[in-house]
């Protein structure tokens, strides 16, 4: 609590990232950092936020096209997958800001996971997307039915190739 009895709540950045084999605006590179995990550390030094990786219990390939295509049948059966360390609860935190990478127009369904697994009544969501041309596509009202109860604030969509220099972007946006 601060001085004035009011309960500072946390921050969180919650995030999906994939390093391995990604595409690069026309090519493929191997990456040891996913480009989502470089937003997301740059916005949590940037709030002060706390930060969690949304990982699969069973990871999709290093292979570029061999994960889009396990990415993909995931998407089409609707799967969502089993998240290693899953928080037992969010409640400490009134923001969170998500971050994923576009897959196939929406998020990786291991996110939808993680959404579905809890009750957002009073937060936050500032959504946060890197993609190679996609944009934020749909994901923005994917989280608005898939977050119950949360506030789903105006995301942005960060190029990949260009994660490196996005500081000032990421900086503007929050500050909005």
């Amino acid at each position: 609590m601060d001085k004035g009895g009011i309960v500072q709540m946390a921050k969180l950045v919650a995030f999906y990232s994939r390093a391995d084999e990604n595409y690069f605006g026309g090519s493929m590179k191997y990456i040891q950092i996913g480009n989502t995990e470089k937003a997301a550390k740059m916005i949590a030094d940037m709030i002060g936020a706390d930060l969690f990786k949304i990982e699969q219990k069973i990871p999709y390939a290093a292979d570029y096209n061999t994960c889009i295509a396990q990415a993909k049948e995931d998407k089409q059966t609707g799967k969502r997958p089993e998240i290693l360390n899953l928080p037992q609860d969010i409640d400490q935190y009134d923001e969170i800001y998500l971050g994923y990478p576009n897959y196939w127009g929406t998020m990786p369904m291991a996110v939808y996971t993680f959404l579905e697994s809890y009750d957002f009544t009073g937060k936050k969501i500032h959504p946060f997307c890197t993609h190679e041309g996609s944009g934020l596509s749909n994901t923005e009202s994917d989280i608005k039915k898939s977050a119950k109860g949360a506030v789903t604030e105006k995301g942005i969509a960060i190029h990949g190739s260009s994660v490196d220099q996005a500081k000032d972007v990421l900086e503007r946006w929050i500050q909005k």
